[in-house]
């Protein structure tokens, strides 16, 4: 698989692990749309890319992501009258139709492309990570920061309102009350904080931070089946939304049939009774069952 080049961000695949760096570091890895469709990029073909079994996402420099790039002044978020977004402008607000492509929110993109993605994602958190730069996160399976990272919600003190889908993914990793918090005052917070309400899993001394990163890829990447993973990971995050454990159990049902009977699970009980590292020999590109996506199927026999 070829990824890029690119322009603003950088990728390196390497014993199964693809590192994407944002990489503007001379403006704190601030977010554009260009920056948005690269990673996009990424993340869509690593759903095909058998070479890869986790993706780790870091900043360049000092930053993790300062948010949105406000270069543009005061009409930054104004797709109506800023000339750079031009190819976002769906027409008046009073009159413009709200289903229209053009309307949607450039981070709500790139969290849905995280969200599909079939491989593990860590967020390797090297610095202040702000707006875009913290909600683009959390859609990512594990976040580990160093203790130069801070966080802020900030987008109520710019006038506007959370994206990136976080009215649906914040309250969901650290309640409701603690998401209104973060989104009402606009604050930026340290990593204790963070840690304390279960935004980040760990924290890491900044020198070992992508060394921790990898060490948790390679457990994964060595020890489970490709295939299990990219299920697993769709069945906990899309079960967020089931209305009732019937649901969750209808899909974990057609897991265990159809993965009972998979080369799979055959080489992953023979390499635990032999003693022995697995192999597992089915791959994502090819080996996902036949219910899958079973989210797409609309009746409930």
């Amino acid at each position: 698989m070829t990824y890029g080049p690119y322009e603003q961000i950088a990728v390196n695949v390497d014993h199964n692990i693809l590192t994407l760096t944002l990489n503007r570091p001379e403006k704190l890895n601030a977010f554009t749309g260009k920056m948005m469709w690269e990673m996009i990029d990424v993340f869509t073909k690593v759903n095909t890319d058998d070479e890869v079994g986790a993706v780790i996402v870091t900043g360049a420099g000092r930053a993790f992501c300062a948010g949105a790039d406000l270069s543009g002044g005061a009409n930054t978020f104004d797709a109506t009258t800023n000339p750079a977004r031009k190819e976002r402008d769906a027409g008046p607000v009073d009159t413009v139709d709200w289903s229209d492509e053009r309307v949607r929110d450039g981070g709500g993109r790139l969290t849905l492309a995280i969200f599909e993605c079939l491989k593990p994602v860590i967020a390797a958190v090297n610095g202040p990570a702000v707006g875009v730069g913290v909600t683009m996160q959390l859609p990512m399976d594990i976040r580990l920061a160093s203790h130069d990272a801070r966080f802020g919600f900030v987008f109520a003190r710019r006038g506007i309102v959370p994206e990136a889908a976080s009215s649906w993914f914040l309250p969901r990793i650290v309640g409701i009350s603690q998401a209104l918090d973060w989104c009402y005052s606009g604050r930026v917070f340290d990593v204790k904080e963070a840690h304390a309400a279960g935004l980040v899993g760990e924290v890491v001394e900044q020198a070992q931070l992508l060394a921790r990163a990898r060490a948790i890829a390679r457990n994964v990447i060595d020890n489970t089946a490709p295939v299990s993973i990219a299920l697993i990971r769709q069945m906990m995050w899309r079960g967020l939304g089931m209305d009732h454990p019937m649901e969750a159990h209808k899909v974990d049902s057609r897991g265990i049939y159809a993965r009972g009977a998979s080369a799979d699970v055959r080489e992953g009980v023979s390499s635990f009774l032999e003693k022995r590292p697995p192999n597992f020999p089915m791959k994502v590109s090819d080996g996902m069952p036949r219910f899958f996506p079973w989210w797409q199927e609309r009746k409930y026999s």
